[in-house]
């Protein structure tokens, strides 16, 4: 990057590091049956940029996806495309499944946003975390790389944000989509790095 990193311009957010994608027991790898073993290899990833932004006290935000308790504010995924979210009670607001894993556990002074869209930009507080951090650039980290990352990645970039993606830290539940995903958003949407070199250019 020819673009330099430090808590004045840049912020961390950790996209839907929850228990319903990313934990064993949760609706993803329990109930709905999916092998989320490639979304569990993204923690590693997340909990070291954590850790880097904490040192250096970047502001760090987190997202959650939650729905209402009647699925209500779902729209046409939950009622059309992924009916199976609401069988299964996944991301229902107020369960365990919408909480994020203990490994990224955020601290009391950083920011929670909730959202019930893939993009974190899209009808949340997002826009508000940016500009009271005077942000223009935002490592992103978490899950799923082709759904959530990249919507709120591509939406980020629409409002001119650099946008740097951690490879190693974000992840998809097939290969494939991941692969593609950050194909595409490298080509005009996003500086795609492993999580290692974007700590080493963290000032």
């Amino acid at each position: 990057m020819e673009f330099e990193l430090n808590k004045n311009n840049t912020g961390l957010l950790v996209i839907d590091m929850q228990n319903g994608f990313c934990h064993d027991d949760g609706s993803f790898g329990g109930a709905m049956g999916l092998d989320i073993s490639p979304l569990k290899e993204s923690i590693e990833g997340c909990v070291s940029l954590l850790s880097a932004a904490r040192e250096k006290n970047y502001p760090i935000a987190f997202t959650r996806y939650i729905y209402k308790e009647d699925y209500s504010d779902g729209g046409v995924l939950v009622k059309d495309l992924m009916p199976g979210l609401a069988e299964v009670n996944s991301l229902k607001e107020g369960t365990w499944d919408v909480e994020i894993i203990d490994e990224l556990m955020p601290n009391d002074n950083e920011v929670v946003i909730d959202k019930n869209r893939p993009s974190a930009y899209y009808n949340t507080s997002l826009n508000e975390w940016l500009k009271e951090n005077n942000l223009q650039q935002v490592i992103i980290c978490g899950v799923t790389t082709s759904i959530c990352v990249e919507t709120t990645t591509r939406d980020l970039s629409q409002e001119d944000y650099r946008v740097i993606i951690a490879s190693d830290a974000v992840n998809e539940l097939e290969p494939d989509r991941h692969e593609v995903a950050l194909k595409t958003l490298a080509f005009g949407f996003a500086w795609v790095e492993e999580s290692n070199q974007i700590i080493k250019q963290m000032t």
